[in-house]
């Protein structure tokens, strides 16, 4: 059976890649500190030696849009092209080939619709930053196949929180009962208190420092429990009008179960918003 090895959440920050590279008077004076925080973050992945990786973030409006919006689609393609123009433009961010994993995606959408989830599929899926970052910062190589999985974060009606801790319990079950002698490693991409537009968008923190507090302590506890009660869809929008984004966060909780202490925990206070970096290891720390 497949051995889930790692779990891992992040925030994904489109401007690392053109931060991290740029030298001389280009680079910013935050990118040193920066670079040294992801190279200790793609560490706990890169000792987990994963064969496959299990990818969850949210299209930007991107390839989904309100003519088609799934709540939960999973790609089953063999390989996913990335990014979109846009982002090389604004961001900087290269354009990508990614191999894809079908075999993996098959067993996802069959356990997980039989589980009670009814996962959208897509065989032409294009990525975004919200997954290709997460590639550039823990494994820069690009070279293991995924399976993405893309949650609607932004066109409502969404679904409850509780739901994204569902699919994530779930997540984990179907992968420890794939048949097959594979490493699995989820990495899932969400935000912490974030505004997008708002008059809070350019300060000198993220816009609710302490949602965001309370946000790494609960992820980094596995208190879901507490989490929950607190969470909710209306309460999302006080902390800035992109939080929603914490329910992928939420769902990494799930994948990494109840009281589940992270085993790396690192936040980055960097100008408008809070970087945040968690890695669990469900079999214990490898050597």
């Amino acid at each position: 059976m497949a051995e889930l090895v790692a779990v891992i959440a992040s925030t994904h920050h489109p401007f690392y890649y053109r931060a991290s590279t740029a030298t001389g008077e280009d680079r910013p004076p935050f990118a040193d500190a920066w670079v040294d925080r992801i190279e200790k973050f793609r560490e706990t992945l890169t000792r987990a030696r994963p064969d496959v990786l299990v990818m969850v973030g949210s299209d930007h409006f991107h390839q989904l849009w309100l003519d088609n919006m799934p709540q939960f689609l999973v790609g089953k393609a063999p390989f996913y092209d990335a990014n979109f123009y846009n982002e090389e433009r604004e961001f900087g961010l290269p354009r990508m080939l990614l191999r894809g994993h079908e075999e993996l995606s098959a067993h996802v959408l069959r356990e997980g619709l039989d589980a009670g989830f009814d996962l959208a599929f897509s065989n032409e899926l294009r990525i975004d930053h919200s997954i290709t970052c997460p590639i550039i910062t823990l494994r820069p190589e690009a070279d293991l196949p995924i399976v993405p999985i893309y949650t609607n974060i932004f066109a409502p009606p969404l679904p409850q929180p509780k739901r994204f801790v569902q699919l994530g319990r779930s997540i984990r079950e179907i992968i420890e009962s794939w048949p097959a002698d594979q490493r699995v490693a989820v990495i899932g991409t969400g935000h912490l208190s974030l505004e997008l537009g708002g008059p809070r968008q350019f300060g000198e923190h993220g816009p609710d420092p302490e949602f965001d507090r309370r946000a790494v302590e609960w992820i980094a506890s596995g208190d879901i429990e507490g989490c929950l009660s607190e969470v909710t869809l209306d309460s999302l929008h006080r902390p800035g009008n992109a939080t929603h984004g914490f329910m992928d966060f939420m769902l990494m909780m799930g994948v990494a179960g109840e009281g589940a202490r992270a085993d790396h925990v690192d936040t980055l206070d960097l100008f408008h918003t809070m970087e945040a970096y968690f890695t669990w290891y469900p079999k214990g720390a490898p050597a």
